[in-house]
């Protein structure tokens, strides 16, 4: 049976059964204590912890996972893999041990033929918790299965729980025995080589205390009893596909062959080599679906972990093949066609897979090189002062800085009769990780623990944002946050988080900053707000300090934003939007958003390509951009639903997660991408983009590009002078540089959208010949425009912006 097949039995088998399909939550974890998900439990834990009430009480999902913990066996066991799938079915309160059990052995032991996965009941085994009486009575006497294949377990291998206090409960799972060829009799607790898992079942009935490993107290028993299920695809399909190892199972299984066909090597003639074809096997895998739900390749969080599959792929590849040749590119190609039953989104996300693992495969020889002549002299300075021992630092300046992985260092560092302090290097790894998951999680959270946001989250409901059409409210304060524990109110100089009924603030996400202003109580107290952060979906929560008086739990406060940096962070908003549409035109449908940030007056937009942008494109991509702009293009915005919005051609970013109804953000055919943050309302107010290019660090790691650009009057940098009307106008004023420099002039009408090929209708540029151009008006845009075939020159003075700065000496197209 295909692995697609068994993933489709199994949602279809629990929906018949009353169960709501979920569809797989990004890998890209919601949870601020997790980078990304490992377990297919992950997306429901809100509704276990009681901080969301689902809106079903029995649900099923197949729920993709990334586990690295133990990375360094992918390969050499049966059952490790870096990606995997869990099917899972879960009840909140709705049904308990008494009907999970039976569903469980019913799909397992059921025929093919009707349905089920057909698996002989003699081949089995069932464990349960120690003390379990209940579970092993309903195994025994309601399933069937004999008393003697039912053994019990102590609580490191059947007690289930998250490592904090909260839900737990023991464990009951089912054991496939694959034969005596592969070890001795005796059932689970004998051999768990012979006898693999291949479902877990939870019962969720206690509540635990504080305590390490599994020493803890049990509090009492759970007000609503629930049910998490996880049985792995992978494993299943190495069942009942009647293969050894999940490598050959029909997915893996292509990659591996194919990578053994590309390298010149067979698999299962020697163990070593087998070892590498699976590690690339499962490694390419994970990285064609973290890429998928927008992870990129960098040096921390989830970067790092695509960064680090990605290059022990490429390097096993090349000891395969004793080449240096590309390979990953064909073998993306197999993963992709060999998922997309079960995802079909990855034939629309494949350009920009491709990309990103393409640009990373030539990064990482570019960095071999690099690294190797670095390694060098770490080593000849280690052997000069008569040492034998590879610092851990070196180690770790090679990886961090460089990307240089360990395992390589370990190799060479051997072939030069050097050893390396491995404990020196893991410890910088760890206080690495531990830094960057703490600051990821106190950005999220501040001070407070997510349960105290969830409290919050249950009494006042979902935060009202006003922001989209009002800069100023009158709200309710709903909750203060002091030093990490809710109080009754705050008083001048606290450092504060006030979570109000509605607001006008925008809340950080989706590359926009948050906005910043006041929060005050009418004749008692002023709250300086600097930061928006929302922990939980719908909850925001204003960060800032308390500049005088106080400010107390149900109070009405008037919340106003700083409009003007609202203002000049939309226009980056904006200016993002465009960029990413003129890179598409220039570059290929491959130019796919990787992440952005929008500031007042600065932008950063990250973006997969193929190639870097070199000069000459990068300035086309900036005249393009800057002549749609002077369209006076309507930005406009509408809600839709998802399906409506696809449909309709809108761009989807990858590493968003998005709900039934969607925002649309349209530039007329321009642009037209899914987006929550705020935009201008013309093109004419985005004045004028000035794109920079990527900054050295970024060109010389990032599989990414990352061009940053000023908009209006930051795309001058020595000035936040400009000579031309207010940013409320839409028809500025022209003047030019008092120092004479050229002036820009453009076409009145944007470009056609065209195809990569095509050719890009120019505008021209000449000297100016005045100290000021007089005003035009901008004739009527239709869009697509009709291009105009003569004159040969064709300006439009009222769209020309320069610098109003004397001491720029250089074209306003030129960098100082």
């Amino acid at each position: 049976m295909e692995t697609a097949e068994i993933a489709r039995r199994f949602l279809s088998f629990f929906e018949k059964n009353g169960h709501t399909v979920v569809p797989s939550a990004s890998l890209i974890a919601e949870d601020p204590t997790l980078l990304l998900v490992p377990a297919g439990m992950v997306p429901f834990k809100p509704y276990f912890l009681g901080q969301r009430t689902p809106s079903f009480s029995t649900a099923t999902s197949v729920q993709k996972c990334i586990r690295t913990k133990d990375i360094e066996e992918v390969g050499k066991t049966s059952r490790h893999a870096t990606f995997f799938q869990m099917l899972g079915n879960f009840s909140f309160g709705d049904y308990f041990k008494e009907r999970a059990i039976p569903l469980a052995w019913e799909l397992v032991t059921t025929p093919v033929s009707e349905g089920g996965f057909g698996i002989d009941p003699d081949r089995l085994w069932v464990t349960v918790y120690l003390d379990d009486d209940e579970a092993a009575s309903i195994w025994r006497d309601k399933v069937g299965v004999r008393p003697e294949r039912i053994q019990r377990m102590g609580k490191e291998e059947n007690y289930w729980d998250m490592g904090v206090p909260g839900p737990c409960g023991p464990c009951s799972e089912i054991f496939y025995d694959r034969g005596p060829e592969y070890g001795i009799e005796g059932g689970p607790e004998a051999d768990e080589n012979r006898y693999i898992e291949i479902w877990n079942l939870v019962f969720m009935q206690y509540e635990r205390g504080e305590g390490s490993g599994k020493e803890y107290p049990i509090l009492g028993e759970l007000p609503k009893k629930n049910i998490d299920t996880g049985l792995g695809l992978e494993r299943l399909a190495a069942v009942l596909q009647g293969v050894d190892n999940i490598y050959e199972t029909d997915i893996i299984g292509r990659v591996l062959h194919r990578a053994a066909e590309l390298t010149g090597t067979s698999y299962g003639d020697d163990h070593d080599q087998d070892v590498m074809l699976r590690v690339v096997a499962d490694h390419v895998r994970s990285a064609v679906m973290l890429v998928g739900d927008g992870v990129k390749p960098g040096n921390e969080k989830a970067g790092y972990v695509l960064r680090r599959i990605l290059r022990r792929s490429i390097r096993n590849l090349r000891l395969l093949s004793g080449t240096e040749s590309f390979f990953l590119h064909e073998l993306t190609d197999v993963s992709i066609d060999a998922m997309k039953d079960i995802y079909p989104d990855l034939l629309d996300k494949a350009d920009v897979i491709h990309g990103v693992i393409d640009n990373e495969e030539r990064n990482f020889a570019d960095t071999l090189r690099a690294g190797t002549t670095l390694f060098g002299r770490a080593a000849e300075r280690t052997r000069a002062a008569g040492g034998t021992v590879f610092s851990g630092v070196d180690a770790f300046q090679l990886h961090d800085t460089y990307g240089f992985p360990i395992d390589l260092t370990l190799e060479m560092a051997a072939e030069q009769g050097l050893s390396v302090d491995e404990g020196s290097f893991r410890e910088l790894m760890q206080r690495q990780k531990d830094t960057a998951k703490a600051d990821a999680k106190a950005k999220k959270l501040g001070n407070a623990d997510i349960s105290l946001y969830a409290q919050m989250h249950e009494n006042a409901g979902n935060t009202e944002f006003l922001g989209y059409t009002e800069s100023e409210s009158d709200s309710r304060v709903r909750g203060i946050v002091v030093d990490g524990a809710g109080v009754p109110a705050a008083r001048a100089g606290d450092k504060v988080e006030i979570v109000l009924d509605r607001t006008p603030f925008y809340g950080e996400s989706g590359g926009q900053l948050a906005d910043t202003g006041t929060l005050t109580v009418d004749g008692r107290g002023v709250v300086d707000v600097e930061d928006v952060q929302k922990p939980l979906p719908g909850l925001f929560v204003h960060r800032g300090t308390v500049r005088s008086g106080e400010v107390v739990l149900d109070d009405t406060v008037h919340a106003a934003i700083d409009t003007g940096r609202r203002h000049a962070i939309e226009r980056s908003h904006s200016a993002t939007h465009l960029i990413h549409s003129a890179l598409r035109n220039a570059i290929g449908p491959s130019a796919g958003q990787a992440g952005s940030e929008n500031r007042p007056g600065q932008l950063r937009f990250d973006f997969t390509a193929d190639n870097a942008l070199g000069g000459e494109r990068l300035a086309e991509v900036e005249e393009e951009v800057n002549t749609v702009l002077a369209g006076d293009i309507a930005v406009r915005t509408e809600e839709k639903s998802l399906d409506e919005a696809l449909k309709m051609g809108a761009l989807a970013m990858f590493g968003e997660k998005y709900g039934d109804r969607v925002r649309v953000v349209e530039m007329s055919d321009y642009s037209v991408e899914l987006c929550g943050g705020t935009h201008v309302g013309s093109t004419a107010r985005l004045g004028i983009v000035k794109l920079l290019g990527s900054p050295p660090s970024a060109r010389a790691c990032a599989a990414s590009r990352r061009p940053w650009a000023w908009t209006r009057s930051s795309a001058c940098p020595r000035s936040r002078r400009w000579s031309g009307s207010s940013p409320s106008s839409s028809r500025p004023r022209v003047r030019n540089c008092p120092s004479g420099s050229t002036r820009w002039s453009r076409g009145c009408a944007p470009p056609r959208r065209r195809s990569r090929s095509s050719a890009r209708p120019r505008c021209s540029r000449r000297r100016a010949t005045s100290r000021r151009a007089p005003a035009a008006t901008a004739p009527p845009v239709s869009w697509p425009p009709r291009l105009p075939r003569a004159p040969a020159v064709t300006t439009c003075a009222s769209w020309s912006w320069t610098c109003a700065d004397a001491s720029v000496r250089t074209s306003p197209w030129s960098w100082p």
